[in-house]
């Protein structure tokens, strides 16, 4: 993926800059800033910001952060002194216009459109936030279904949920290759 677009800001900070695998489709109006990592088969949407000014933000590979999302840091602080990271795993699905920040994502999480996830909550693998959810500060635990505002736990999920979300892992990879494509932006 070629940095000179000048449909895209990929940009340092600080003396970090992204570094973001060449396999990843970046789409139009995206907004990449810091310390960010950005892994193999990886599709960021349509005018996306992700930036890490104050701490950083990885997104493993496979996954998709949908048009419109905003992924952010938490800043280290007294309190913290780490501050809190955005730590995103493998084959992980973020809606569309989703807010994740100063959180971890772990493989196969699932967010929602329009979701909140704010610092120092955590979806363990194969959770899922339910479109429209907050969660703050909170742990959902593996295969767990949570939603509302605050978030609560609604029930377990089924194997039929998990292949629902492994095939629209695989559909984003396609796709983003797809629309990389139309867009000239391969070979």
């Amino acid at each position: 993926m070629s940095q000179d677009r000048t449909d895209i800001t990929v940009a340092a900070f600080h003396g970090k800059a992204p570094r973001i695998h060449s396999s990843a489709f970046i789409a139009p109006g995206c907004r990449i800033i810091g310390d960010v990592e950005i892994g193999p088969d990886v599709s960021i949407w349509y005018n996306c910001v992700i930036r890490a000014d104050v701490n950083r933000v990885v997104i493993g590979a496979r996954s998709n952060v949908q048009d419109g999302s905003v992924i952010h840091c938490d800043s280290p602080k007294p309190s913290r002194p780490d501050g809190y990271p955005t730590l995103i795993g493998e084959d992980v699905l973020i809606g569309h216009m989703a807010m994740v920040h100063g959180c971890t994502l772990e493989d196969r999480a699932f967010v929602g459109l329009g979701a909140i996830v704010m610092d120092g909550s955590h979806i363990e693998c194969d959770g899922m936030l339910a479109a429209g959810a907050q969660l703050t500060g909170k742990r959902i635990g593996a295969r767990q279904l949570w939603m509302g505002r605050p978030a609560k736990y609604l029930r377990d999920l089924d194997e039929a949920a998990m292949a629902g979300n492994r095939a629209g892992v695989a559909g984003y990879v396609v796709n983003g290759r797809r629309h990389a494509e139309a867009l000239g932006l391969t070979g």
